[in-house]
């Protein structure tokens, strides 16, 4: 994964260091949502660092929400949840979609039920 990048030198754990480079590329889009990332093994060998050390990194993305682990189909970028402000936006827009097209709101529920999976 040529976007990690580990310095040694930085006062910075490691662990860290990996952390918040996935957690930035997961928010800027580097890193899709759905991107594979490497294994563990394979990425602390990419970056001449201890398992241990990217697998710290991975559980505190995972308990954060960043990424996914899928058995052995292996780990990736989680879909981005969207803010409560962009959420709102969203709703808003909707609402005002549905009136005009002259739905109910049971319509308009109707319509998110059955859209959302």
């Amino acid at each position: 994964m040529s976007t990690i990048a580990v310095d040694p030198a930085s006062a910075e754990p490691p662990f860290e260091q990996v952390r918040r480079q996935v957690a930035a590329g997961a928010a800027d889009g580097t890193l899709a949502p759905g991107h594979k990332l490497p294994t563990v093994r394979q990425l602390a060998a990419d970056l001449g660092i201890a398992v241990n050390t990217v697998a710290r990194a991975y559980r505190e993305l995972e308990s954060d929400g960043v990424i996914e682990t899928h058995g052995r189909r292996g780990t990736f970028v989680a879909a981005r949840r969207m803010a409560e402000p962009e959420a709102v936006a969203a709703a808003v827009t909707y609402v005002e979609a549905v009136r005009r097209a002259g739905l109910s709101r049971p319509e308009a529920l109707r319509l998110v039920d059955d859209h959302w999976g």
